[in-house]
């Protein structure tokens, strides 16, 4: 083959020759079908990423009124402060966590139990229901968190 000649390819078959305005396909049928392909797609990832973020904000406030709770019961349990305070300093403390809204989403209650073994437990239990992020659909996922702490001796 010499530098002067090209590429040894067959001419295009008359079959194969399309209008290039057309773009890409057979013929017109797909024109416009990239635009719902990408708003179907799009709505599903933003569905996807919204229930991903639902479960993180779940979880989120689940740990923070766990651990606030313990905290309740564990200031209960002071020999000089009474039982029921508990519920207040559990509900204080979720809401310098997260929102004043939250922790009046929430019901506590601080109650002295007795164990198997005969220890005097300070019981904070809380429940209430974690906020959607769609708005609609209201408070949707129930919560429920218990804290305990042996009760001191004065």
């Amino acid at each position: 083959m010499r530098a002067d000649e090209g590429p040894l390819c067959p001419p295009p078959l008359a079959s194969s020759r399309r209008d290039p305005a057309q773009g890409p396909g057979d013929s017109g049928r797909e024109r416009g079908s990239a635009v719902v392909d990408f708003v179907l797609v799009g709505v599903l990832v933003v569905a996807l990423l919204l229930a991903v973020l639902q479960v993180a904000v779940y979880v989120h406030l689940r740990n923070v009124i766990v651990a606030s709770a313990q905290e309740g019961a564990r200031y209960a349990a002071d020999a000089d402060v009474p039982t029921a305070a508990g519920a207040g300093r559990t509900l204080e403390v979720v809401g310098q966590a997260t929102s004043t809204g939250t922790a009046a989403g929430l019901s506590c209650t601080s109650v002295q139990e007795v164990d198997g073994s005969g220890l005097t437990l300070v019981v904070v239990r809380c429940t209430g229901a974690v906020p959607t992020l769609f708005a609609p659909l209201g408070d949707l996922l129930p919560l429920e968190a218990t804290g305990r702490a042996v009760e001191e001796a004065p």
